[in-house]
């Protein structure tokens, strides 16, 4: 059972980040990790691309990732790996060589991140035939 203390510690975190409040910080957060792209990062470096199916977390180049990641800008793609290290979601890892290699993998929170986005990227993938149903429903009915 928790300390009067411990409970008022929790109230007060669920005040201070409650998403539904337009000052949030916690709602700056939801926008980021519901980017189509940082979804897709996290799947890749999460080891969901491997043609084999399913896979070990792995580092990955930047080529890499973008080579995955069909139609991502090179712009777009630093943002979001820049936003991702940013937050502590991965670590981007410089070796000296020539040329110099960069990789990025995820950390221990995003993983725990990746856990998600990859059941929301599967859900997507299965219901999309149904979706797309339902909008030719929806469209003959309001045409």
């Amino acid at each position: 059972m928790a300390t009067t203390k411990t409970a008022q510690r929790q109230a007060q975190a669920r005040v201070e980040y409650n998403a539904f409040l337009a000052v949030c910080p916690s709602r700056q957060l939801l926008d980021r990790i519901s980017d189509k792209w940082v979804v897709l990062i996290l799947c890749a470096l999460g080891g969901d691309a491997a043609p084999q199916g399913p896979g070990a977390p792995r580092a990955m180049r930047y080529s890499e990732l973008a080579r995955l990641l069909a139609g991502v800008s090179q712009k777009m793609l630093t943002q979001t790996l820049r936003s991702l290290e940013r937050d502590g979601l991965l670590t981007r890892t410089v070796t000296p060589t020539v040329p110099v290699t960069v990789t990025y993998e995820l950390t221990d929170l995003g993983l725990s991140l990746h856990r998600t986005t990859r059941e929301i990227r599967y859900w997507a993938q299965a219901h999309m035939g149904e979706v797309l149903a339902h909008r030719d429903d929806y469209d003959a009915a309001t045409s």
